[in-house]
């Protein structure tokens, strides 16, 4: 009996001494890092600040946190897991309502610039049902093309333009980004009901459904929104001279202040914003009727023809969904120009990630 009781001590003895060893061991073992579609991933919370107050109030016993993403990485990889990428970006892939579901919306996006930028703005904007364009100008860096192109291959329901064209700020280019994105639009499975276009540095104010319900509304229902006036004698320049791109840098006056001929078909010329929501029957109005093309040759050497093209087909009868009385009606957009801060608003107040001066942020608001 003893030397079975001594036996019984040895063992235990042994097997607290493996005990110890294992745990040593596992502890002291490095645990490798899960590869992730992003590289570089660290992400941890912080109190929002106290003075963003276009954040709702918070729900009884909780804090609104915001994420600290300085580390992280959004050049995409090649052999990027989707999978991942959706769950880890937080993507919504369920509509969230059969009223959104039951309206598909399409989204031109012009880009050339901020990565980061874009990924959070297609984030924010993104839904199954949806549909979306990306302009990728074409003179961006060869890494940032591949970026999106990456990324863009995760979704089935956002793809590159077919055609790409350099793009020159007030250019006719930035015109035909936009046209040729309608073309690609118009031949999608999805059957959108309305295109919103945006560039690289908006953000949404609004969501999905508020989109979905303000377009829809008694006031917008069927109807165009380029919200614009007839053209003031301050920019009849832009019509009645030719310009031309210089370089694809910028637009500058063609030879001696040469002059353009009267617009076509006798039309009135308006001036206006160059973001809209238009109803497919008007793009495709844009992209077949002939008084739309002529329009559109004709606009080829003016000055910023996005200010005047989308508003002026507008306030045509022939047009479906014009809005021929409208003036400066329908929340497209809400933005703060730097040379109106101290008076008309006062200034912008956002901190990172977004730590640049953002004139441009778009909504639909009530």
């Amino acid at each position: 009996m003893v030397q079975l009781e001594n036996t019984k001590c040895s063992f235990l003895v042994c097997l607290v001494v493996c005990v110890l060893i294992c745990s040593a061991i596992y502890l002291n073992a490095k645990i490798p890092k899960i590869s992730l579609p992003f590289t570089d991933w660290s992400s941890q919370t912080t109190p929002a600040p106290e003075s963003c107050d276009i954040l709702p109030p918070a729900t009884p016993g909780f804090t609104w946190q915001q994420k600290d993403h300085k580390n992280f990485s959004y050049e995409t990889k090649p052999d990027a897991n989707c999978t991942l990428l959706q769950s880890d970006l937080h993507f919504i892939m369920e509509p969230l309502s059969k009223e959104e579901e039951d309206f598909p919306l399409a989204f031109i996006i012009t880009i050339h610039k901020e990565l980061e930028t874009f990924v959070r703005l297609l984030r924010a904007i993104y839904a199954p049902q949806n549909v979306y364009c990306i302009h990728i100008d074409a003179k961006a860096a060869g890494e940032y093309k591949t970026s999106i192109r990456n990324l863009v291959g995760c979704f089935p329901n956002v793809f590159v333009v077919s055609v790409n064209v350099n793009v020159t700020y007030a250019g006719f280019s930035r015109l035909q980004a936009d046209i040729n994105c309608m073309k690609d639009l118009v031949k999608s499975p999805t059957k959108w009901k309305r295109v919103i276009n945006l560039c690289g540095q908006d953000f949404p104010i609004q969501t999905n459904l508020e989109l979905v319900r303000y377009m829809q509304g008694p006031e917008w229902k069927d109807r165009n929104i380029t919200p614009g006036i007839k053209q003031p004698p301050t920019m009849k320049h832009r019509t009645e001279f030719q310009y031309e791109e210089v370089k694809g840098t910028h637009v500058a006056p063609k030879g001696k202040g040469q002059k353009k001929g009267p617009p076509p078909h006798n039309l009135t010329i308006y001036f206006g914003t160059a973001y809209y929501s238009l109803t497919r029957p008007f793009v495709e109005f844009v992209l077949t009727d002939k008084l739309a093309k002529d329009l559109l040759e004709w606009s080829r050497d003016t000055f910023s023809p996005d200010e005047h093209y989308w508003v002026t087909l507008n306030h045509m009868k022939e047009a479906p969904g014009s809005y021929v009385e409208g003036e400066w009606q329908g929340n497209v957009r809400a933005i703060k120009w730097k040379d109106q801060e101290g008076t008309a608003h006062q200034g912008c107040k956002g901190t990172r990630p977004f730590n640049t001066f953002y004139t441009d942020i778009y909504a639909f608001s009530g």
